[in-house]
Formats: C-alpha cells, structure tokens, sequence
C-alpha cells in the first residue's frame, strides 16, 4: 500500500524535502512507516521526539494504516494584503483586531476579551530580527475548531475567533489573535486563556526565530 508522508519547519529542512509517497506492506502501522522515513532521512530524528499525526490527527506508534492515507511527522508545537476574514484561521495574511472583534462580537454578549501575541525584540538573550511561521494549516485549523467547540460546551455561550499567521515576520507584527464574547467577563477570560494555552500546546504551528548569531526552530511551549 502507498501512504503519503509530510514532514515540516526542522523535519522538513533535515530531510531536504516536505512530501513524498512511501511503499509499505498491507497491514502495515505508523511505526513502520517511521521506521522507513528514519532510514531514508536519519536527521529528521536526530535528538529530536517525533510526533506523528494520520489524516490530520494526533495518533499512537501502533495505529494502523491503510492505502492512501496521510501521514505527517511533525516536531513538537511551540508554540499579504488580504484580510482574514473567518473565525478560525491559519493564514499569511495580515491580522486585524478589527475584523477579529467583529467576527465575536455579539449584542446579547457583555464580556468581551482579546489576547494578541506580537513579535518581540528579543528572545533567549538574543536580539531578533525577524520570525518565520509555519504550520500544518490544515490540522491547525481542524485542531482550533476542536478547542472552540470543546470551549463553547465548558463556558458557552461563547464566540471564539482563533487566527495565527504563517510566514515571515517582522518585529511587532501580530502572530496570533484569540478574541473570544460571552454574556459575562469571566467565562470569556476563561475561555481566552485556555484557547492561547492550547493554541500553543497542540496546535501544529511552529516558529523559526532569526537572531544575529542565525536562525533557529523553536520546538517546544513558547
């Protein structure tokens, strides 16, 4: 059977490749589809934890797999002129609180929360010159929509808008925006803080910092 296999951000640049198919025998699991990656591309490992989704899904080593399906090597998540216009968004496009807050706000709902994580000068020590964003957007986005719904159900009512940009970016450029409504301003305090945090724990999004001494991925909470 045929499997085809993603790899991304330090993953990707370790093997000198992003996408390719791989021949794997019927019956076959993720590990054996990690084991021929490995072998082809031992870099992509090297020191590093693999993470592993199937059809855009966090999955185990022993999960089976079937003809066609897709499977991605992901490092651990870090944390144009068009406008992004829907409400859960990966896009490298610029973000705008405005659109953000229009996209949440709501006349019945009183409380209304915006977090914004912008670029910063300095990090580790070093100054930064600019970051690099990419993502596994389609995951990422099936990923958010799991947080607001999973949100919605624990504080709801809710309107949640979860927008991260990818690309290259320059010192105080927004990266992401978590705007989130609801009828009082502690569930939507709440929730906005739980949508940041997991954003930045599950989410397949990863951040190469360019500092004056070079550039590096950030492969862990940030």
């Amino acid at each position: 059977m045929r499997v085809h296999v993603r790899l991304f951000a330090s993953y990707r640049e370790a093997a000198g490749r992003g996408h390719f198919d791989l021949e794997l025998p019927p019956g076959a699991r993720i590990r054996d589809a990690i084991a021929e990656i490995l072998r082809e591309h031992p870099l992509v490992a090297e020191g590093r934890r693999v993470v592993i989704a199937r059809n855009r899904d966090y999955a185990e080593v022993d999960t089976p797999l079937a003809d066609g399906d897709e499977v991605a090597l992901i490092p651990p998540v870090s944390g144009g002129d068009a406008r992004t216009l829907e409400a859960i968004a990966v896009s490298e496009a610029p973000l705008s609180v405005d659109d953000a807050l229009a996209l949440v706000r709501d006349d019945a709902f009183g409380g209304v929360v915006v977090f914004l994580g912008t670029v910063r000068s300095r990090s580790r020590g070093k100054r930064i010159l600019h970051l690099e964003y990419e993502a596994y957007a389609e995951m990422a986005e099936s990923k958010m929509r799991e947080i607001a719904e999973r949100l919605g159900r624990e504080h709801g009512p809710l309107r949640i808008a979860m927008q991260h940009r990818v690309g290259d970016l320059a010192i105080g450029d927004i990266a992401v925006i978590v705007a989130v409504a609801a009828p009082h301003r502690d569930a939507a305090f709440a929730a906005a803080r739980a949508a940041i945090d997991e954003v930045k724990t599950i989410v397949p999004i990863w951040k190469k910092e360019h500092a004056e001494d070079g550039a590096i991925w950030i492969e862990e909470h940030a």
